[in-house]
């Protein structure tokens, strides 16, 4: 359907077809205009002149005139040399968005772009490019989930080799199930000193900051739509997330600390933690960035450790020794020693 529409319209910004110039002028003098407006012309998705709504995406809200007018005086002068007519049109493309423009002073205010929806991967991609160019003294991120597969390394190592090559310096927080991939550690050892790495029980969703001016997350469970954010204040706010979490985060070249408790590791200590606040197995598995069959095995090992015989008692060991985050109210030894109570006995 899409692409019937496209072949319909085979036009650029600066010469709007009819059904094209009224969907858009209607959108500008309303603030916006329900998705399904746009069908039977998609030409204003594709030249980026409507884009869907932060707020609700079943609405789409036009791109600021004065925008698109920079978008095309910039196209024009490339092609300059090789169509004066493109000039011509552009010009008078140029006096048409000017006139709906003075109808436009909310959105021309400028916070229209303080938040910009980026719907589908090239359009991310692109974003992320153009950040990575004008980026000149830091990258933070937050990279969720488990070990880092080969293609998501590769995706961004361009961007990264880039950064390093103007000084860039980066830093990345990793899940501690991170520590265990091998292709993490060869993206490392590449990069070198350039990149600073830590890791965490559990992580935020996707970050990436440019600068401490913009910031980049996701819109949708898939990610193929996401979020670039200009506001100053939204900007300030996710930065002071990142350092808490660096603050808190083991840098990967250290080992993770003991947990003190004889036979219970690092990872079971977390589930612990994650269980005693009531999460299913599913969600603690999404959050350490480990599969679920992984998950409920760590769940097993740690029944044993700590002589439960039931889910139910589980709880109950893990808040006696302290591995809710609270006091124990049994010494570990009590239940981890080889003198603890046999799981059946009541």
């Amino acid at each position: 359907m899409a692409g019937r529409g496209a072949e319909r319209h085979p036009h650029g910004a600066d010469r709007l077809c009819e059904a094209g110039d009224r969907v858009y002028s209607r959108a500008v003098r309303r603030g916006r205009v329900p998705r399904t407006d746009a069908e039977p012309v998609p030409c204003l998705l594709e030249l980026a002149l409507l884009h869907p709504d932060p707020d609700d995406m079943d609405w789409l809200v036009p791109t600021s005139p004065q925008e698109v007018m920079t978008r095309l005086l910039r196209g024009v002068y490339d092609e300059v040399s090789e169509s004066q007519r493109r000039v011509g049109s552009a010009v008078a493309a140029f006096e048409w968005y000017a006139d709906l423009g003075r109808q436009l002073n909310t959105l021309a205010s400028g916070e229209g772009s303080a938040i910009r929806v980026l719907d589908g991967l090239s359009r991310i991609q692109a974003a992320m490019d153009e950040a990575t160019a004008a980026c000149t003294t830091e990258v933070l991120t937050v990279q969720p989930g488990g070990i880092r597969r080969e293609a998501e390394l590769t995706e961004g190592l361009h961007r990264a080799l880039a950064l390093r090559g103007r000084g860039v310096r980066m830093r990345d927080l990793y899940t501690h199930v991170a520590r265990h991939g091998q292709g993490l550690l060869n993206y490392l050892e590449l990069m070198g000193d350039t990149v600073e790495a830590r890791t965490l029980d559990e992580v935020i969703d996707r970050l990436i900051l440019f600068d401490r001016t913009v910031a980049f997350i996701p819109a949708n469970a898939d990610r193929t739509m996401a979020l670039e954010l200009r506001h100053p204040a939204l900007v300030e706010y996710l930065v002071t997330v990142f350092e808490r979490l660096w603050r808190l985060a083991i840098p990967l070249t250290a080992p993770l600390p003991d947990t003190g408790i004889e036979g219970i590791s690092h990872r079971e200590q977390s589930i612990a933690a994650l269980l005693a606040e009531g999460h299913q197995d599913a969600v603690i598995a999404e959050r350490l960035g480990i599969s679920v069959r992984t998950c409920r095995a760590h769940i097993a090992r740690l029944s044993e450790t700590l002589g439960a015989a039931s889910r139910t008692q589980l709880g109950v060991r893990i808040a006696q020794v302290g591995l809710d985050g609270h006091r124990p109210s049994l010494p570990a030894t009590a239940l981890t020693g080889r003198d603890r109570e046999p799981p059946t006995a009541r």
